[in-house]
């Protein structure tokens, strides 16, 4: 399809006679079309119904688990389901928005004091199925790598699009929390709340919101999803994030300037010449 843009650029250069630099940004493209799109809106809000329906299944079922490594007689453990936040409940894109006006990269300062602010808005679909989930009897549990002195704020946060969490239990797990101490790699958080509940599905946006090994190397992690391909759209639920995640940081970009890393993606493309 030929694109609006490349007319646009072929009636520049009849006037300038050469290309300039483009202002732009590594994230714009991939925040508009998070922000505007039908097509992010209808996948999101997809994913969510298809699993409110697996989600009936799965109570039927006292053997169903999303875990592989959750064996034995779990058929008596209360049924809960595990969801990521980032870009899975929460919609951070306000935040990257601010990147991209900025023209600045992501720093862990910014984030903290965006998180402070508690003011994202919901996924598409994330508050119906939440909602749908715990009239059906089932627990939600969060597990985020949002750092453990940011989980006061990602309460609030949570608790203002109207998910309340419960007094007695803890179901917000986050990275480095006491007296765990949880590493980024969510397996243990996983197994920890598998001895006490069954999990029905795992629902996330990252390949490491469902199983380890995220961050290998890009080969490793697709023969990964292949070999669960039978969960994928049955008890494990993908988002669409094409802005962030595990798939960058296994491409082992260098940690330089942003030319070197720009050019180290550039020879990673398929097709070019």
């Amino acid at each position: 399809m030929f694109r609006p843009s490349c007319l646009l650029a072929l009636v520049l250069l009849a006037f300038t006679g050469c290309a300039g630099n483009r202002d732009t940004h590594e994230l714009l493209n991939s925040l508009l079309w998070m922000q505007t799109s039908a097509e992010y809106d209808a996948l999101a809000s997809t994913t969510y119904r298809q699993a409110g329906e697996a989600l009936e299944y799965a109570l039927q079922d006292h053997t169903w688990s999303a875990l592989p490594e959750q064996t034995g007689d779990i058929s008596n453990r209360p049924p809960a389901v595990i969801l990521d936040v980032d870009e899975t409940v929460l919609d951070n894109s306000a935040f990257d928005a601010r990147l991209v006006t900025h023209r600045t990269t992501f720093s862990p300062s910014a984030w903290d004091a965006w998180v402070r602010e508690a003011d994202a808005r919901a996924v598409p679909g994330a508050l119906d199925f939440i909602a749908h989930a715990r009239k059906r009897g089932v627990t939600i549990l969060f597990i985020t790598n949002r750092q453990a002195h940011q989980e006061t704020s990602t309460r609030v946060t949570l608790e203002k699009l109207g998910i309340p969490l419960p007094q007695d239990l803890d179901t917000v797990l986050s990275e480095g929390e006491p007296p765990y101490n949880w590493p980024s790699d969510k397996s243990s958080r996983r197994q920890y709340l598998a001895n006490r509940f069954r999990i029905l599905l795992l629902i996330g946006d990252d390949l490491g919101d469902f199983v380890s090994g995220a961050r290998d190397a890009p080969e490793n992690r697709l023969r990964l999803a292949r070999e669960h391909s039978r969960r994928w759209g049955t008890s494990w639920f993908l988002l669409p994030n094409p802005m962030y995640g595990s798939w960058e940081l296994s491409l082992a970009l260098p940690a330089q300037a942003d030319d070197d890393r720009l050019k180290a993606k550039r020879a990673l493309l398929h097709g070019r010449r």
